[in-house]
C-alpha cells in the first residue's frame, strides 16, 4: 500500500545541515566575532547531519517497506511564460537510498574530522564547509527539476572548490582547486546546454513532465542536422556527468584534489561530488534509454576510464593518490553500467562503493597521523602490530574493492561485468574487456598498498625526503623518528562502523535494489533493445548462491592473480618492481606523467586559449572593433566632412554657379524621362 511522506519532515533533511554549516561558519569564526568555540562548532554540525541521517534512514523504510512516494512542489520561485521555476522534492527508491549514503558517510565523515583536524586553525570553517557540502548533496538528489537539480549540480562544485583549497596558502592546493573549477566548468558547460534544450522543447523543468514528453522529443531532429534532438541532450547531460564523475578526458582534477584534507578526500570521491553524474544518468534514464547512441558513448567512455585510470593506480607511491586512481577506475565501472542501461547495477555500485572507499581513504588517513604525516608508503612497512583497528580494517575495505565475494564490492563489480557481458550496444565488447582486466589491476595496486604500508620490513627511519601531508605544511610539523601509533577513538570508531556496510550491504542489498520494486518507478529500461536486466534477473538465484558462483568465475581468478603477484613482488622479491621499471622506462613515464594529459591541458589547450584570447584582443578588439569600426567610422565621418567644409567657401558667385548647375540637371532629367 502506497502512503505519502510529509513535505516538512522531509525538508528538515537538507535544512539541518545548512543550520549547522551557518552557526559554525559565522558564529565559529572571526567572520562573525567567534563567538563559539570548537567543540559547539562540531556538535552542531555534527548534530544537523545526524538529524539529517535519522530522518533518511526513516525515509528510506518508508520507501521500502511501505511503499511511500512523494512528488511535490516546496516553493514556486517564478513563472517565465510557461515555465515554472520551482524547489521541490521527489522521493523515491532512488532518492531515499542517495539520502542514506549521503548523510551516513557525511556523518561517519564528520566525527573523524575531530580528531583528524584537531590541530587545525581552520577547525570551525573545516566543519561548515563539510556541512554546506552536505546540504548541497542533498538538495541534488532530493530534487524534482533541473533549476533545483542545477543548483545542487552549481553548489558542490562551489564547496569542493573551498574544500580543495583550504590551505589557502598552499600553492599546490590553490592550483588544484583552480584546476578542479576550471575542468567542472567544461562539463557544466554542456550540462547547461541540455537542461536548456529540455526546457526549449519540453515547455518545462520537470522530471515527470519531461519525461512524459521524452517520445515526442525522440522523434525530433536536431535543427541543422540529422541528429537525433534526444542523442544531443543527453551527450551535453553526460557531458555533465564527464566533469562531475570525472570521466576520460575531465578526469584530471580528481587526482590533485587530494591537496585538500583526508576528511573532504572520503567526502568528495566516495558518497557526494563524484557520483552526482551517475545519480543523474540513472535518474534521466527514461530519456537516455531512447538514445543507443548515447548510450554506445557512455560505454566506452567509460571502459576507457576504469582500465587506463588503474594503470596509473599501479605507479602511484603516494597513500592517497592510490586511493584516488582507484575511485576514477570504479567511476568507470558505474558508468560503463550506465552504459549497458543497467542503471540500478550502476546505482548499487555507487552504495558499495561509498562505503568501502569512504572507509579505504578514511583509513589512509589514520595512517597518515599514525605515520606522523608521512605519505609515501615506500616508507611504511610492518604497521600492521602499531595499528591493528587501521590494518584490519583496510584490509576488508581492500577485500571490498577487488570483489572478493561476499563482500560488498563483489555484488556490484560482478553485476557489472556480466550486465557489459549482455549488452548489444557498440563499444560493449572493448568495455568487457576492459572490466574485466580492471579486475586484475584494482586487486594488483590495492593490495600493492596494502602489504607496502602494513607488511614486509618496517621503513619509517628510511625516507630521504620525509615527504609530508596536508599537516605537514600547514602546520610546520616535522616528522619525528618514533614508531606509528594507532589513531584515537574519533578516527577508528569511523572506520569500524563504514567497515560493517562494506562486508555486508551487498549481500543484503542485491536483491531488492536489482531485482525487485526498490527502483522501479525510478528506472526506466527497454528490456527489448537492452536486455542486459532481464537476463541478470533470469541468472541471479540469490546473494549466496552468487558468491559461491563466483568462486568459480574469471573475475575472481583474475583478482586472486592480482593479489598474488602484487605479494611476490613487493614481498617475496622485492627487487623485481626496480628491474620491470627500467626494462620498460618509456611506459613508466607515460604513467608517470599521467599520459601526458596534464601537459596537453596546459601546452595545447590552456595555450591555444590564450593565444586565441590575446588574438581576439588584438586583431578583434584593436584592430577591428577600435581601429575600423569605432576610429575607421571616426575617419569617414571626418573625411567627409574635411570634404563638405570646401564646398562651403562663403563666396556668393559659387552659390550662384552651384544653383545654375543644379537647376540644369533637374532640366536634363525631367526631358530625359518625359521621352
Amino acid at each position: 500500500m502506497s502512503t505519502t511522506l510529509n513535505a516538512s519532515t522531509l525538508l528538515v533533511v537538507p535544512l539541518a545541515p545548512l543550520a549547522g554549516a551557518l552557526l559554525a561558519g559565522v558564529l565559529g569564526t572571526s567572520f562573525g566575532g567567534n563567538w563559539i568555540g570548537r567543540r559547539l562548532s562540531h556538535t552542531l554540525t555534527i548534530l544537523g547531519v545526524l538529524v539529517a541521517f535519522i530522518i533518511s534512514a526513516m525515509t528510506l523504510k518508508s520507501v521500502a517497506v511501505d511503499g511511500a512516494r512523494f512528488n511535490q512542489t516546496i516553493y514556486e520561485w517564478m513563472v517565465v511564460g510557461g515555465l515554472k521555476m520551482e524547489v521541490g522534492f521527489l522521493v523515491d527508491g532512488l532518492t531515499a537510498m542517495m539520502m542514506c549514503v549521503v548523510t551516513f558517510v557525511s556523518l561517519m565523515v564528520h566525527i573523524y574530522t575531530i580528531g583528524y583536524m584537531e590541530e587545525d586553525e581552520g577547525y570551525n570553517r573545516f566543519f561548515a564547509y563539510i556541512s554546506l557540502f552536505t546540504f548541497s548533496m542533498l538538495m541534488l538528489v532530493m530534487s524534482n527539476n533541473f533549476l533545483q537539480l542545477f543548483f545542487g549540480w552549481e553548489a558542490v562544485g562551489l564547496v569542493s572548490y573551498l574544500l580543495i583549497g583550504f590551505w589557502f596558502n598552499k600553492p599546490t592546493a590553490i592550483f588544484a582547486n583552480m584546476k578542479a573549477f576550471l575542468v567542472n566548468r567544461v562539463g557544466d558547460f554542456g550540462f547547461i546546454l541540455g537542461i536548456g534544450l529540455i526546457a526549449a522543447y519540453a515547455g518545462t523543468l520537470g522530471y515527470v513532465e519531461t519525461f512524459a514528453k521524452a517520445g515526442e522529443i525522440a522523434k525530433l531532429g536536431f535543427p541543422g542536422t540529422d541528429w537525433q534532438l534526444i542523442t544531443v541532450i543527453c551527450i551535453c547531460l553526460f557531458i555533465g556527468a564527464m566533469g562531475k564523475s570525472a570521466q576520460f578526458p575531465l578526469h584530471v582534477w580528481l587526482p590533485d584534489s587530494m591537496e585538500g584534507p583526508t576528511p573532504i578526500s572520503a567526502l568528495i570521491h566516495a558518497a557526494t561530488m563524484v557520483t552526482a553524474g551517475i545519480f543523474m544518468v540513472a535518474r534521466m534514464s527514461p530519456l537516455f534509454e531512447l538514445s543507443d547512441t548515447a548510450l554506445s558513448f557512455i560505454l566506452v567512455i567509460g571502459a576507457i576510464t576504469a582500465l587506463f585510470m588503474g594503470f596509473l593506480g599501479i605507479i602511484q607511491n603516494d597513500i592517497k593518490r592510490v586511493v584516488a586512481y582507484s575511485t576514477l577506475s570504479q567511476l568507470g565501472y558505474m558508468t560503463v553500467a550506465l552504459g549497458a542501461s543497467a542503471y540500478s547495477v550502476a546505482v548499487f555500485h555507487l552504495m558499495t562503493h561509498a562505503f568501502f572507499k569512504a572507509l579505504l581513504f578514511l583509513a589512509a588517513g589514520s595512517v597518515i597521523m599514525g605515520a606522523h604525516h608521512n605519505q609515501d608508503i615506500r616508507w611504511m612497512g610492518g604497521m600492521r602490530k602499531y595499528m591493528p583497528i587501521t590494518w584490519i580494517t583496510s584490509l576488508l575495505g581492500s577485500l571490498a574493492l577487488i570483489g572478493t565475494p561476499l563482500f560488498a564490492g563483489f555484488y556490484s563489480k560482478d553485476s557489472i561485468i556480466e550486465a557489459v557481458h549482455f549488452s548489444k550496444l557498440w563499444g560493449s565488447g572493448f568495455a568487457h574487456f576492459a572490466v574485466l582486466a580492471g579486475v586484475f589491476v584494482t586487486a594488483f595496486y590495492s593490495f600493492r598498498m596494502y602489504f607496502l604500508v602494513f607488511h614486509g620490513k618496517e621503513r619509517f627511519d628510511q625516507n630521504p625526503d620525509a615527504h609530508h601531508d596536508d599537516h605537514h605544511d600547514a602546520h610546520g610539523h616535522d616528522q619525528d623518528d618514533h614508531k606509528p601509533h594507532e589513531s584515537p577513538w574519533v578516527v577508528t570508531a569511523p572506520l569500524l562502523l563504514l567497515a560493517f556496510p562494506s562486508v555486508v550491504i551487498g549481500f543484503l542489498a542485491i536483491d531488492p535494489m536489482l531485482y525487485s520494486e526498490f527502483l522501479k518507478d525510478a528506472i526506466a529500461i527497454d528490456n527489448d533493445k537492452h536486455p542486459a536486466m532481464a537476463n541478470l534477473a533470469r541468472e541471479f538465484h540469490g546473494p549466496l548462491q552468487m558468491a559461491l558462483h563466483g568462486l568459480t568465475t574469471a573475475p575472481f581468478w583474475l583478482a586472486v592473480a592480482g593479489v598474488a603477484l602484487s605479494y611476490y613482488m613487493y614481498m617475496v622479491n622485492p627487487a623485481l618492481p626496480g628491474k620491470i621499471k627500467a626494462r620498460v622506462e618509456p611506459l613508466y613515464k607515460l604513467l608517470d606523467n599521467k599520459y601526458y594529459m596534464d601537459w596537453f591541458n596546459e601546452n595545447v589547450l590552456a595555450r591555444g586559449a590564450r593565444a586565441l584570447g590575446t588574438g581576439l584582443w588584438q586583431v578583434g578588439d584593436q584592430k577591428l572593433i577600435d581601429g575600423t569600426l569605432v576610429n575607421g567610422s571616426a575617419r569617414v565621418v571626418g573625411w567627409f566632412a574635411a570634404a563638405s567644409r570646401r564646398l562651403q567657401t562663403g563666396y556668393i558667385y559659387h552659390y550662384a554657379f552651384a544653383m545654375i548647375i543644379g537647376v540644369f540637371l533637374l532640366m536634363t532629367w525631367f526631358v530625359w524621362f518625359k521621352r
